[in-house]
């Protein structure tokens, strides 16, 4: 018997004996009077035996049968390790057939001994932030370094856009690391299928503000420091930028980061991608895929996404500027691009030009609002930005760094050491003269000769007077 049938017997037999009325016992036992009425017509032909219910110990109907439980555990333990409960439902309804559902996957889960992928918590306590009011007025975007291909290929980064009104994952773009390459893709595929959004949301990267201290005198004349280069973009584009103070701030896109995860390992291994290149080609058929399962669109939400405009690839680049040589050439690093000649033969010499370095390695460079030149991209180009002529001096030893201490990111990237003092032998004791040296001896001399000036003087001084008292 279980526990809410022990007290039966006790209280039948006591209304059979006439000791307790039906409403009494019923009362007691939490059920109705014509429910303990059958009880106890049960209990006074069959006995103590008719208490327990009568399915007791019968297998359920309802259950899944043997062939079906053996099918699910071996998909479980082969194709689908590592799935999650609902994930794993999903895949066996979706490419097998199988109508199971997530309590059954979760029974034969527990019966293997496998514990959760993702344990369920309590939730904590915060205050829910309203989601924007139109769809593109805010876009969250971050990267997550993780082991997305498993030990199948490197550790990479994957940099990924949610739309803050709707959870739609709007672009996802694996790379080695969070970089300026990266986020300017991730803009431009935005830019591409959406449309320009109103304002960003993201941490505090380097690539999106700038985290130094030091200001030049031009900026504190202007009284506004000079953007990075991802800023530059969102200014032409007209996009705000918000920067996050924690990581709680976004929680959107870094509760997106805990289900992919989950859901995109999975999905990669379960096609045997091992590329960052192959894993790109797969992100276009899962953001479809994602956003079906996971987007919450709101029927007659208005849309704040803008057209993006005709020049977006000359927006998203690096923009330099330039002293044109005398010889009409223009030098960015290891790139030389030559001039042609302007209008009547006249020469392009010590012109300022804006060279631009494009998303794809092209580089054109712009005067008066025109492009003048164009150079094409070297194989294997990655934007990054420039460093300044001072520090390939300092690496090189030629001046003096202006800052000592730990590496950088992007020095710990590029491999290089902390900037550390050009080394400078030790000076030698200054040696003194002797004391019969020529310098020394003209010395004293100047010097005695300057004392006895000074007596004499002071000598006819006092004669003076003296004659003059007399």
């Amino acid at each position: 018997m279980s526990r809410k049938e022990a007290p039966r017997p006790g209280l039948l037999n006591a209304a059979l004996a006439g000791r307790i009325g039906n409403e009494d016992a019923a009362r007691a036992l939490g059920i109705t009077v014509r429910h303990f009425r059958r009880l106890k017509a049960r209990f006074r032909d069959e006995g103590v035996a008719s208490v327990p219910h009568g399915l007791r110990g019968r297998p359920s109907p309802r259950q899944l049968a043997a062939a079906l439980q053996a099918r699910v555990t071996t998909l479980m333990r082969t194709t689908y390790a590592g799935f999650n409960d609902v994930h794993l439902t999903e895949k066996l309804r979706e490419g097998h057939g199988l109508a199971v559902s997530r309590a059954s996957v979760r029974r034969l889960r527990l019966a293997l001994g496998w514990p959760a992928q993702r344990p369920r918590r309590a939730p904590a306590h915060r205050a829910r932030r309203p989601r924007a009011g139109a769809a593109g007025r805010l876009v969250q975007l971050d990267g997550s370094q993780f082991a997305w291909l498993g030990d199948r290929g490197p550790t990479l980064t994957l940099l990924g856009a949610i739309d803050d009104a709707t959870s739609e994952v709007l672009a996802l773009w694996f790379r080695p690391h969070e970089d300026l390459h990266g986020y300017a893709t991730l803009l431009a595929q935005i830019c591409r299928t959406h449309g320009v959004p109103v304002a960003l949301y993201g941490d505090r990267l380097n690539v999106f503000v700038r985290n130094d201290r030091h200001w030049s005198p031009a900026e504190e004349l202007a009284g506004v420091r000079t953007p990075t280069h991802f800023g530059r973009m969102l200014a032409d584009l007209g996009i705000g930028y918000i920067a996050a103070q924690s990581p709680q701030g976004k929680g959107r896109i870094e509760r997106l980061w805990a289900t992919l995860q989950d859901r995109l390992v999975s999905e990669l291994r379960l096609r045997g991608i091992r590329t960052a290149e192959a894993a790109n080609a797969f992100l276009t058929d899962y953001v479809a895929t994602h956003n079906r399962r996971f987007a919450k669109p709101r029927p007659g939400l208005p849309r704040a996404w803008r057209p993006a405009p005709r020049d977006v690839a000359r927006i998203l680049s690096c923009q330099y500027t330039r002293v044109v040589g005398r010889d009409n050439t223009v030098t960015l690093g290891e790139r030389v691009l030559c001039l042609p000649a302007r209008a009547r033969g006249r020469s392009w010499a010590e012109r300022r030009v804006d060279v631009r370095e494009l998303l794809d390695g092209r580089l054109l460079v712009v005067a008066d609002g025109a492009v003048i030149a164009e150079h094409a991209a070297p194989p294997g180009f990655v934007l990054a930005p420039r460093r300044a002529p001072r520090a390939a001096q300092e690496r090189a030893g030629v001046l003096r760094p202006t800052r000592r201490g730990p590496q950088s990111p992007q020095e710990a990237r590029a491999g290089r050491g902390p900037l550390s003092p050009p080394s400078r032998k030790p000076r030698k004791p200054r040696a003194r003269p002797a004391s019969t040296h020529p310098w020394l001896t003209s010395l004293r001399y100047h010097v005695a000769r300057k004392e006895l000036r000074a007596r004499l003087r002071l000598t006819s001084r006092r004669t003076a007077d003296i004659s003059t008292e007399q």
